[in-house]
């Protein structure tokens, strides 16, 4: 008899019951609504097997890669470790590889995992502290056979966080990093299909590691990049983008400050002003938007109304914590 463990619970399963009916049976109050798969209020993540592709029918590519599943759609054959979506992280030791100031607030923190963590270049991971203390920060880099993991990260005022990653985190110092999460990343079936990324502070980060990620897999469409600030201070990665940009060249880097006056070479203006300000259409479109969260809605909601398709629109807002 197959068991579904869930949390503290090992429950024997019937073959044939669908994960809903056995937790259901059990006593478990499972959240459901229409139970034939429409809803998604049933949805659940396996943390060992991977769910039939029948319980995975209308989830985003991202959700069905990290194993989130449909309860009511999944019939039971075979043992399965599950949890609610988010509540099943798990934490992997990592100690401090390499720290890299990019500009007087930005620093670049290299990672390397105890064990390869699988990810993609643009997903967010959770770092914690030896105290308990966590924060959320995008990933910068391409997974590659060393299990290096890199995060660009601003110093804050009175961030708790960021200044004991700029005055007290040490190399060979160790934090906790948990499993990614996050569906901000390159995922074109079409490599001519054009797309469009848009970031403001360290929204760069994600952005930086969905390009690098696009252009290894032979990306051949037009990749356009916008990154703003308020004023110079608050660009990084300049020079890098600038050579990234002369070596592909379909691939376009504007770099954007809205307050003081910039270089020649320099727009002017909010960054996703001026990525769309003379663009009629988004129709066909992959479109990445990353940073501030009023940025990020505004510009979500221009870009559909412009004819970008909503599932075809990757955000990652960034919220503050201190």
């Amino acid at each position: 008899m197959p068991t579904i463990t869930f949390g503290t619970k090992a429950i024997a399963a019937n073959t044939g019951d669908t994960v809903l009916e056995t937790l259901l049976k059990a006593g478990i109050p499972a959240a459901y609504g229409c139970r034939q798969g429409l809803c998604q209020a049933c949805m659940l993540q396996s943390l060992d097997v991977s769910p039939p592709a029948s319980a995975q029918a209308g989830l985003a590519a991202y959700q069905q890669q990290q194993n989130y599943f449909l309860a009511c759609s999944c019939p039971v054959d075979g043992d399965m470790t599950i949890a609610i979506p988010g509540q099943g992280i798990g934490y992997v030791t990592a100690v401090l590889d390499a720290k890299i100031l990019l500009a007087p607030d930005v620093m670049r923190v290299v990672l390397r995992t105890e064990t390869l963590i699988p990810f993609r270049a643009g997903q967010f991971v959770n770092l914690q502290r030896g105290d308990g203390l966590i924060r959320s920060y995008s990933i910068a880099n391409q997974p590659s056979s060393e299990p290096i993991i890199e995060f660009h990260i601003r110093k804050l005022p009175n961030g708790r966080f960021s200044t004991w990653v700029f005055e007290d985190f040490k190399l060979g110092d160790v934090v906790k990093v948990s499993s990614a999460q996050g569906g901000c990343y390159y995922q074109c079936e079409d490599k001519q299909q054009p797309l469009l990324l848009i970031g403001t502070g360290t929204g760069l980060a994600p952005l930086y590691g969905v390009i690098h990620d696009a252009l290894a897999q032979g990306h051949s469409g037009t990749i356009e990049l916008f990154h703003g600030s308020r004023d110079r201070e608050g660009l990084y990665l300049i020079d890098e983008l600038k050579a990234l940009a002369a070596q592909y060249k379909h691939f376009h880097y504007t770099p954007c400050v809205s307050g003081s006056w910039a270089a020649q070479d320099f727009a002017k203006g909010r960054a996703h002003d001026v990525a769309l300000q003379n663009r009629a259409s988004l129709k066909g479109w992959q479109v990445f938007l990353c940073g501030h969260p009023e940025m990020v809605k505004q510009t979500q909601r221009t870009a559909y109304v412009k004819g970008a398709s909503l599932n075809h629109i990757y955000c990652d807002s960034f919220t503050v914590s201190a």
